[in-house]
């Protein structure tokens, strides 16, 4: 997936989604608190640090991942989880895997992924980029307020699909958001930031709704539609990430999502469905 990464050359997310190996198929990580949200971990990062012991566990640079699909079965809390991989097939061209995520015994996490080389055949793309200016034409979004989640001050973003959900604002006539979206230490945009970014954006449900609530994922599918790092794009670039939602029943909601490269490549399309849950405003 990427060059052998040194401590010259770790970003901030490097070390944040960085696994340890126990065994052969078993890791440890560490879960970072500056990916905090309500009530533990944000599930995207909690992706990317999945995704990344998978690709350990493959060990095949040329087998890009193509799918992971991560169940969420409990929040994460601080300090270390487990991960046990395993590759449940590997053919010619394609491997797939699993992962059990578990902390102090108790099972937060499972997934699928799938590994595979470049692939001959037809190709084509309906899937339009949204036509919005690029992100030099807005204006970073005011710092988060203190009670604001950590994952809150963790990407840069020029918010240009949707309203910002804010007091008193009114309600928006669709469940859009998104915008250009980069980490602030600069880091290329590869499949583990790919995957962080499939839910680093704000609900685009928030705008939609009078009351405070949370949407804890429930799971999470990406898919990663192109060779990624995508040629051309610089470390500190922004990508366009565009989410919406079109149903929320019954105490649940889906969340589709797209991540464009400027030059209009689609980089990862993922989909989530997430609980609707009151917010209870932490006792200080």
């Amino acid at each position: 997936m990427t060059d052998p990464i040194t401590r010259s050359t770790a970003t901030a997310f490097d070390v944040e989604t960085a696994v340890r190996r126990i065994d052969a198929d078993r890791y440890a990580a560490t879960m970072a608190h500056s990916w905090w949200v309500a009530r533990g971990p944000n599930g995207g990062y909690l992706a990317a640090v999945i995704l990344r012991a998978l690709a350990e566990t493959v060990g095949d640079a040329d087998r890009q991942p193509r799918s992971l699909t991560v169940h969420y079965l409990s929040p994460a809390g601080a300090g270390d989880v487990e991960i046990e991989t395993r590759r449940e097939r590997q053919g010619r061209s394609m491997t797939t895997t699993s992962a059990r995520v578990t902390q102090a015994g108790r099972l937060v996490a499972l997934a699928i992924g799938a590994f595979s080389t470049p692939r001959p055949g037809p190709e084509f793309t309906d899937s339009v980029m949204p036509q919005v200016p690029g992100p030099e034409s807005y204006r970073p979004l005011p710092p988060p307020p203190p009670e604001a989640p950590p994952i809150a001050s963790r990407w840069d973003t020029r918010w240009a699909i949707g309203h910002p959900p804010r007091p008193g604002s009114p309600r928006g006539a669709r469940a859009v958001a998104g915008g250009w979206i980069r980490l602030p230490e600069g880091r290329t945009v590869d499949a583990l930031v790919a995957a962080a970014m499939t839910d680093g954006w704000v609900p685009p449900t928030f705008s939609r709704f009078d009351e405070p609530v949370i949407v804890p994922t429930v799971d999470l599918t990406i898919h990663f539609r192109t060779q990624l790092p995508h040629p051309g794009l610089a470390p500190d670039d922004f990508v366009l990430a565009s989410f919406r939602t079109t149903v929320a029943a019954g105490g649940f909601l889906e969340e589709d999502g797209e991540i464009w490269a400027p030059d209009g490549t689609l980089l990862a399309q993922s989909r989530q469905l997430a609980t609707v849950l009151p917010y209870a405003r932490p006792v200080s």
